[in-house]
């Protein structure tokens, strides 16, 4: 078997590969609190676990049936915006019946409305509770826990424009209020009070606590963190549900807790790749921040400890926070950080490493589709954009990849000559480039240059929420998710259904988008040198091919980027070569006029 053979199986093996591994890589008795002046935000506190649900429910109860049974536990009181709706528990006065009025499970306008928050006792319970841990001469039964069942003291029914409190007196001359209410879109206002009715001085901390049952279903994708992400005085930290396991283990917590205390501003909440519960302080509170796992009863859970309280004789003491529950939007995000003086919430969206890059691009995609009123046209128009910015440093590259072009045949005899005398052939090359003052390294700068941008609009496009069943035309009905056509089925003409976009098989399902993908690199690589190596050109023609297959399963509005950019590169590149002398077709073949520049005299 000659060398070229050998060349050509290695190709194709490493093509498969190629198509194998993207398909893998891209398809989680207490003790007493310590005095003020000892622990001035809530050092030491032990919050609760979430408590056993008070009925259990039958393995053999639907997902709605065990739903509506953990909701008639206790009675409750409506939420009702213009975005939520659901309930509060007076069980623990717990927020922990929340749907999204505004998007749906499916693209099916008739499907669920996305649920985010479930009682304790359905199916993958999540739920935001509120409490006092108890101090020096206050008994845990004293202050109001997870299952205390409070009243309903004023209002009917949480909208925005009507709070509701509710009320809970302990019978031994401490009575307690919270003040619930909520603003038009997913923010949560908290407002606790104490009122000490004794002939004591009592000390307490108050506390917020978001707790998740059981590991979440994730995407589980690198490029998208999925846990919690919390804000501390300016340091963002972001944790899998995995490391969570590996906290180190508190006994006075009981769980395995990691504990960072928030000097003055911070927040901490779990996050999805597209919603996000989370306990935000006042902003310029110290409060101890904490994530925890209990193991025993697979519980995660994070807290937001405030500074203990000392409520004198005759007195009220109250303490106020937030509540996020709701949709990553950016527009509501931003906001909340520079009009609600949230610091740093805006970074609860994962920008990831190329943050200077995904920040600003979003910004702008943003910006035109309010213009424009189509993500599909935003993103064309976003890629005019970035190909104009960049074209004055692509220019020369344009300049040199045409004349390398130009100088093709010439490089093939240079080959012919050589045969098998790599050196040689070397050697001429570089006095080919030389002579003809071509800079061969030039061409790699558009290429350098596309890549960050392309991985980080790629991350807007994948974790942002205004992309989600976002239309363009046509068929193009969501550009977060894969072409919905495939040649499989003939576009459409046939009957039988398509592999799922999660099978490996789904590759191999090509839609438009992709199979336009694959002609726009093909024509802009006609425009651009062969390499002289007959494996590297092989390998070459074969990317266009290739990058179709993997792509294939992408989101469209990525693809659609890819196309739009190779068309507005191929346009670019035929017009530089147009005003360099050469003239290529349609396909990219030359006619040439080009003239070589003249040597210097000696």
């Amino acid at each position: 078997m000659n060398d070229q053979n050998k060349n050509l199986i290695l190709a194709c093996v490493l093509s498969f590969l190629v198509i194998i591994g993207w398909s893998f890589f891209f398809p989680a008795p207490e003790p007493p609190l310590p005095t003020e002046t000892q622990q001035p935000v809530g050092e030491g506190v032990s919050t609760p676990i979430a408590a056993d649900p008070v009925e259990t429910v039958s393995n053999s109860a639907t997902e709605q049936e065990t739903l509506q049974s953990a909701l008639s536990e206790a009675p409750r009181v409506p939420i009702n915006t213009p975005e939520l709706g659901g309930s509060i528990s007076l069980l623990g006065g717990r927020i922990d019946d929340l749907a999204l009025k505004s998007y749906r499970e499916e693209l099916d306008p008739e499907s669920d409305i996305v649920r985010l928050l479930s009682p304790f006792g359905a199916n993958d319970a999540y739920y935001a509770l509120y409490g006092w841990a108890p101090g020096a001469g206050v008994e845990l039964e004293d202050v109001p826990g997870p299952n205390t069942l409070w009243t309903l003291e004023q209002g009917d029914e949480l909208t925005v424009d009507t709070p509701v409190v509710l009320l809970w007196d302990n019978g031994n001359g401490l009575s307690y209020r919270r003040t619930i209410s909520v603003d038009k879109d997913f923010m949560f206002s908290i407002e606790q009070s104490i009122e000490n009715n004794t002939a004591e001085v009592v000390t307490m901390a108050p506390y917020g606590i978001v707790a998740r049952h059981g590991e979440p279903d994730i995407i589980g994708f690198f490029i998208l963190h999925e846990g919690i992400v919390r804000m501390s005085d300016g340091t963002l930290d972001e944790t899998d549900y995995d490391d969570m396991t590996e906290f180190e283990f508190l006994e006075r917590e009981g769980a395995r807790a990691d504990v960072i205390r928030v000097e003055t501003d911070g927040w901490i909440g779990f996050t999805d790749k597209n919603w996000m519960t989370t306990l935000i302080p006042q902003p310029g509170t110290s409060f101890r921040s904490v994530a925890k796992y209990d193991e025993r009863r697979d519980i995660y859970q994070v807290e937001a400890v405030l500074g203990v309280q000392t409520v004198q004789p005759g007195t009220t003491a109250s303490a106020s926070s937030q509540l996020f529950a709701g949709a990553k939007e950016w527009e509501a995000i931003r906001d909340y950080q520079n009009e609600g003086g949230i610091k740093g919430f805006i970074d609860s969206i994962d920008w990831g490493w190329f943050f200077f890059l995904t920040k600003p691009i979003f910004w702008l995609l943003h910006e035109l589709n309010l213009l424009i009123g189509n993500m599909g046209w935003s993103i064309i128009a976003l890629t005019f954009i970035i190909k104009a910015l960049l074209l004055p440093l692509a220019y020369k590259s344009y300049v040199s990849m045409a004349r390398m072009k130009e100088l093709q045949p010439e490089m093939e005899k240079l080959k012919e000559a050589a045969g098998d005398d790599k050196q040689k052939m070397q050697q001429g090359m570089i006095q080919l480039y030389k002579t003809n003052k071509v800079n061969p390294a030039a061409g790699c700068l558009p290429i350098l240059l596309q890549i960050p941008i392309f991985f980080s609009l790629y991350k807007v496009i994948f974790v942002t929420i205004e992309l989600r069943h976002a239309p363009w035309l046509g068929w193009i009905r969501d550009l977060s998710a894969p072409d919905p056509s495939s040649i499989l089925n003939f576009f459409g003409l046939f009957p039988w259904d398509t592999p799922d976009p999660g099978s490996f098989f789904f590759i191999f399902s090509l839609g438009v988008l992709p199979i336009l993908l694959g002609v726009s690199m093909w024509l802009q690589q006609k425009l651009n040198p062969a390499p002289t190596d007959a494996t590297q050109a092989m390998v070459f023609a074969w990317m266009p091919w290739i990058f179709m297959f993997m792509l294939g399963s992408f989101a469209s509005g990525l693809v659609l980027y890819w196309i739009a950019n190779n068309m507005l590169t191929f346009t670019q590149q035929y017009v530089i070569m147009r005003s360099q002398g050469i003239k290529p077709d349609i396909f990219g073949n030359i006619k040439s006029s080009f003239k070589k520049p003249k040597q210097d005299a000696k």
